[in-house]
């Protein structure tokens, strides 16, 4: 992986902290720290000696850890956007977005200050999110004339309700870490000074069970949200025949009627 303007990787013991890092910008997201999102998580997903990637942010301009997580998409880039132009700066973020989403690696976002817009979203693509306790969310782009374009009217809807992501994007109201919590959109607070270890803690508890059975109920969970129950229960015992003829399943089994601890390696 070569070098980044708006991003630092640092990968030890399987798991991978990628920082977004633009501390004149709060870390907001322009077309280059999207362009570079897509080639580290493209790398990353090709990496079997990474189970987890942790998602934050870098840094502020005074060295401040715990101002912003991603403060939103760059809006001094988007003021003079065409209808055109704007869209595919939609469409550019979607790519990065779905390789978090969907990547065979579990991707925890760990939300150290503000998540608004553009923040909030790539926080909702990652499959877990832990907050610090001066987290701020909110989805403010009604407010500037816009809406979000980079999947908050979609992916808020499916983690909170409609009811709920109406309120936040039609208001455009900021919420803190405790209700993010309460209405389902975190799953975890913890004091500012834990985040980065709260995670790790999580992430490493993940790398130890059965990766290639992780990274498969990932895809089920993902693929059959939208699906009829009929043809997602079906989808899921299709992986469920193709994970029981596995290493990781007769060593797994075998660990437990044993008495052992298994070895699991697939990936």
């Amino acid at each position: 992986m070569g070098e980044f303007n708006n991003l630092s990787l640092e990968v030890a013991d399987e798991i991978a902290v990628l920082k977004i890092t633009r501390p004149a910008a709060l870390n907001a997201l322009n077309s280059e720290t999207l362009d570079e999102l897509n080639v580290a998580l493209t790398d990353i997903e090709k990496r079997d000696d990474i189970k987890v990637v942790i998602l934050t942010g870098g840094a502020d301009k005074k060295g401040n850890e715990f101002k912003s997580f991603v403060a939103g998409a760059d809006i001094s880039e988007m003021v003079n956007f065409t209808a055109p132009e704007a869209r595919a700066f939609g469409i550019k973020a979607s790519e990065p977005f779905f390789k978090l989403m969907n990547m065979r690696q579990v991707t925890i976002a760990a939300v150290n200050g503000f998540a608004l817009g553009g923040g909030c979203e790539i926080a909702m693509a990652c499959d877990i999110r832990i907050a610090s306790e001066n987290a701020i969310f909110g989805q403010p782009e009604c407010g500037l004339g816009i809406i979000p374009g980079f999947g908050g009217t979609q992916r808020l809807a499916r983690l909170i309700g409609m009811g709920r992501a109406k309120e936040l994007i039609f208001t455009c109201d900021n919420i803190d870490a405790a209700e993010a919590y309460r209405i389902g959109l975190v799953n975890k607070v913890v004091p500012a000074e834990e985040l980065i270890a709260t995670a790790k803690a999580m992430a490493a508890k993940i790398a130890s069970k059965g990766s290639y059975a992780v990274a498969v109920a990932k895809a089920a969970i993902n693929n059959g949200y939208d699906m009829d129950i009929k043809n997602a229960v079906e989808m899921e015992a299709n992986l469920f025949g193709v994970v029981n003829d596995t290493h990781d399943k007769k060593e797994g089994m075998g660990g437990f009627l044993e008495k052992r601890k298994a070895e699991l390696t697939d990936f």
